[in-house]
């Protein structure tokens, strides 16, 4: 693909006119059954609430006793996944789900290719940087050279401390990264804050943010270009019922965002 670079977080606009996308283009071919990547756990029932109002009903993932992971809307014309929340661009960037449901996070985070076509409002959160309540750091930058940052998320944490000229050492911990500080194994934390509530439990208090974070509907730009209108129609009708729609029509030259891998 051509991509014209538009942001240092490598948020680009594809040329879908250029010879090398359409030698792309003739290679990749709809599936007849639209398949959508939707994430458990939190965002999962607004995200079944946002299909239903495009008329494609997966209620069946909400059942207490679903165990399913492939689950038919009851129309029957498209068909959910249900992925972790950090899985769901990797299957739409792959071409197994044309549509998908993922936090804002997780697309700063991983960057794959996909288009993001609409904010879907909920979810709603804040990637922050926070210390132990008794720290004497209130600043990102009043942190000292070279301290320890412990984070699930260290490409959101490494670009920010490096936009800050801040040298840090980076520890990945895949959960309880409020322990870091706690334990003395490092200064700080990046990491999702909702209400704060856990962050106030375990002695600890957010004294910057990175970004805000909601849910996106994401698509997989291909499978955008080869439609024939019904993965528009689904993506204006929950842009209508979304607080805050980002327009993108599937047309010539596709103006939606790109979340790409440098």
């Amino acid at each position: 693909f051509f991509f014209k670079q538009k942001t240092a977080y490598e948020i680009k606009e594809c040329d879908w006119s250029s010879d090398v996308c359409s030698s792309d283009l003739s290679r990749f071919r709809l599936p007849s059954m639209i398949t959508v990547a939707l994430a458990k756990g939190a965002l999962l029932k607004d995200s079944v609430a946002r299909f239903a109002a495009a008329g494609l009903d997966f209620a069946a993932v909400l059942e207490p006793g679903n165990r399913q992971l492939m689950v038919p809307s009851a129309c029957g014309r498209a068909r959910a996944l249900l992925v972790r929340n950090a899985d769901v661009p990797v299957y739409v960037a792959y071409g197994q789900a044309q549509l998908g449901v993922v936090g804002y996070d997780v697309l700063r985070e991983h960057q794959l290719p996909v288009a993001q076509l609409v904010d879907l409002g909920f979810g709603g959160c804040r990637m922050s940087v926070a210390v132990k309540a008794s720290s004497p750091y209130r600043r990102a930058a009043d942190l000292p050279a070279h301290c320890r940052i412990a984070s699930k998320f260290t490409r959101c944490a490494e670009e920010y401390f490096e936009a800050l000229d801040l040298p840090v050492e980076l520890i990945h911990l895949a959960g309880s990264v409020e322990l870091g500080p706690i334990t003395g194994m490092s200064e700080a934390i990046v990491d999702l804050v909702a209400t704060g509530r856990t962050l106030v439990e375990n002695g600890l208090i957010a004294i910057e943010d990175l970004f805000h974070s909601t849910a996106r509907l994401v698509g997989h730009p291909l499978a955008l270009r080869l439609d024939g209108g019904e993965l528009q129609a689904i993506v204006d009708q929950i842009a209508a019922v979304s607080a805050a729609p980002v327009p993108a029509r599937i047309i010539g030259r596709l103006a939606f965002t790109i979340i790409s891998a440098a």
